[in-house]
């Protein structure tokens, strides 16, 4: 043989050395995860209780020396980008972590404004994604490639029109809510109905609204006032509350305001003070009183970041977790990003009493979860102490 063939020979051995051992039967060396959150925009701290979560389950993983699957362990890569809290972003962000990061799956986005565009793209593209905060029915609705780790809005209002009516006994409620957000005008349109269900037409007696950004709510609240409600539900996120409860103070209303799980954040009480001491929500899970791996989880959490985690951050920790079983599940990890997407979509689907620091969950045929709600009220420590469980 020729010293020149010989030595192509070896060259091309070794190409095939380096392929095979690279992109063979083995599949990859890395598992990608995308996560897409709210870093910046209106509601930056949900986004970073997402990405603190998300850190903190890497860290686990890779304590473990990476996430077995079948007979081998794969390191994992957690590819994050901000939706600026906004849906464009959203989608944007699921396009790229899809097509260009080629991510097994997508954890987010969380605030159902940037959920259900963001599902749409992961969808469309047959990849599997959980919205772990996300309560508007339209995230999951008709599309098989999606999940959450939250209950549903037309729980969640029914929930909230109950206590209020079997706590204060109240026959006149008043409402208001972002008209231009998917979850608030969603959640208030089911609180709605349920509360008129309960008492009559009518009997919501004030239904007032604004817009994103907006600052001043002292012309709704004084009509909120004037209609002679007893309560007054606001499903807002936490950057709204503290100026809503406080303006409502300050015009002279002195009846209860019931809030939803957007109240949750740890930065709720941080802007309201003592204003919002005595409120009430509806949420995921109660801090105060956990224990066995919800305590585990708290304890962690607020030992490395220095605050008590919200529901944000916990309901994130479910979700990478249910993800991590589904991936497992598959027993092996092809390579094939199309045949390993949707084995991990069957995999979550057929996911049975998942034991989440949020509560169990089983899915249902719209990939949303059958899980209880908890009520929570508001301390006069400004601790969110768990006052009572509502199930379906």
């Amino acid at each position: 043989m020729k010293k020149s063939h010989l030595l192509l020979l070896i060259a091309l051995m070794l190409i095939a050395t380096v392929f095979i051992s690279a992109c063979g039967a083995s599949g990859p060396q890395t598992i990608k995860i995308g996560i897409n959150a709210p870093l910046t925009g209106d509601i930056p701290k949900v986004g970073e209780g997402t990405k603190f979560a998300a850190e903190m389950w890497l860290d686990d993983i890779n304590k473990d020396g990476g996430l077995q699957v079948g007979d081998k362990k794969y390191k994992v890569e957690l590819v994050i980008e901000d939706n600026e809290s906004k849906a464009d972003s959203a989608t944007k962000a699921n396009t790229k972590l899809i097509t260009q990061d080629e991510v097994l799956a997508i954890v987010g986005p969380q605030s159902s404004k940037q959920a259900v565009p963001a599902g749409e793209v992961a969808n469309n593209y047959k990849t599997p994604m959980i919205s772990p905060w996300s309560t508007n029915p339209n995230t999951t609705l008709n599309r098989p490639w999606v999940f959450r780790a939250a209950f549903l809005d037309p729980f969640q209002g029914v929930v909230d029109a109950k206590f209020i009516s079997d706590e204060f006994g109240f026959t006149k409620a008043a409402v208001l809510y972002d008209v231009a957000s998917d979850y608030p005008k969603g959640l208030a349109d089911v609180f709605k109905k349920s509360w008129e269900d309960l008492h009559g037409p009518g009997s919501v007696v004030a239904f007032e609204s604004f817009t994103t950004k907006d600052t001043d709510f002292s012309a709704q609240l004084t009509k909120i006032i004037n209609s002679g409600a007893e309560v007054l539900f606001t499903p807002q996120y936490y950057n709204e509350v503290a100026l809503i409860v406080q303006q409502a103070h300050e015009l002279g209303w002195t009846g209860p305001i019931i809030g939803s799980d957007s109240w949750g954040s740890a930065e709720t009480v941080k802007l309201c003070g003592s204003d919002c001491y005595g409120s009430f929500f509806s949420t995921h899970y109660a801090a105060a009183g956990a224990t066995g791996a919800t305590k585990e989880f708290i304890d962690r959490y607020n030992a490395k970041y220095g605050y008590v985690p919200d529901d944000v951050g916990a309901l994130t920790w479910d979700s990478l977790n249910l993800l991590k079983q589904a991936i497992q599940d598959c027993g092996t990890i092809t390579g094939d990003i199309a045949k390993d997407r949707q084995c991990v979509r069957d995999a979550l689907a057929n996911i049975k009493n998942f034991p989440g620091i949020t509560g169990n969950m089983t899915f249902d045929e719209q990939g949303d979860p059958t899980k209880c709600a908890v009520i929570v009220k508001i301390s006069d420590a400004g601790e969110f102490e768990f006052y009572k469980q509502a199930c379906p």
